[in-house]
């Protein structure tokens, strides 16, 4: 066989160079997401948020103290020509003491925080990596601080104006945190659920007013659909405890009970407050 025929055959069995497969260019490495950092932990939280609201509150600190202990001293006052002492004296100068919680607690709280919904500061809390509930709870606790010196002023010149002992004031430091976290969370879920600024300013007031007329006034001389109405205010289990320990002797298992009342309604009262915090957050 010739070349010329052997060339001939190797072209026919040969594939042609367009036939031959060409490898498969390398695909691009998949980019792998980076781990998200962990989120913020609840305490650690809680402690920022406390320290920037008690920085941010500390401008206004005199006066509200003033405005708070000034309005429970001259109730007390006023008090005085109509109640002489026994049960009804206690009942005064345990309200009015009380009512410097509220009217912190309860009624600046629902205005800042209905204001804070309004202006849109719920938007910088929002894209912070914090649990909701210590937004909540930083602002509560920051604004219920100022509360324990007006209520301290109050408790003592309600004492001395009545003529009631003071070797139980000691009791204050439980009932100021535990009616303050009810009467906050009540105060932020108030203004967080309000829709629009000036309803949560008078919820507050609303609210407050209830705390003067249902825990001031001895409870002796109300009808009994205003004390049953009572029984549902928070401050007023706080109100109870504080007034019990005026007596000659006092009844501490009660007492014990009214602040495990009060701390329980805390509890509910700020997780609405958390969740009326995530539901405007969204919005």
């Amino acid at each position: 066989m010739s070349d010329r025929s052997t060339g001939a055959v190797r072209a026919a069995v040969a594939p042609a160079p367009d036939a031959v497969p060409t490898p498969a260019p390398a695909r691009a490495p998949v980019p792998v997401a980076a781990p998200l950092a962990p989120g913020a932990r609840f305490f650690p939280s809680l402690a920022a948020v406390y320290r920037a609201q008690l920085s941010r509150a500390r401008v206004a600190r005199i006066p509200l103290l003033f405005v708070a202990t000034f309005q429970s001293v001259g109730i007390m006052v006023l008090m005085r020509g109509v109640v002489d002492g026994g049960s009804e004296a206690r009942a005064v100068v345990a309200g009015s003491s009380v009512l410097v919680v509220a009217f912190v607690a309860l009624n600046l709280l629902a205005q800042y925080f209905g204001q804070l919904r309004a202006g849109g500061g719920l938007d910088h809390y929002a894209t912070l990596p914090v649990p909701p509930a210590s937004v909540v709870l930083g602002a509560a606790a920051a604004y219920a601080s100022f509360t324990l010196p007006g209520t301290l002023v109050t408790a003592v010149f309600g004492c001395l104006l009545f003529g009631l002992p003071m070797s139980a004031l000691w009791i204050l430091a439980a009932v100021v945190p535990l009616a303050g976290a009810a009467l906050a969370g009540l105060g932020a879920a108030l203004g967080l659920l309000a829709p629009r600024q000036e309803l949560a300013t008078l919820a507050g007031q609303l609210g407050m007013s209830a705390a003067l007329l249902l825990g001031v006034l001895p409870p002796e001389r109300m009808p009994a659909v205003i004390v049953w109405a009572r029984d549902l205010l928070p401050s007023t289990y706080g109100v109870e405890a504080f007034a019990r320990t005026f007596a000659p002797d006092p009844d501490w298992a009660a007492v014990a009970f009214d602040l495990g009342v009060c701390g329980a309604v805390g509890v509910v009262s700020l997780a609405v407050a958390t969740w009326a915090y995530r539901r405007a957050s969204v919005r």
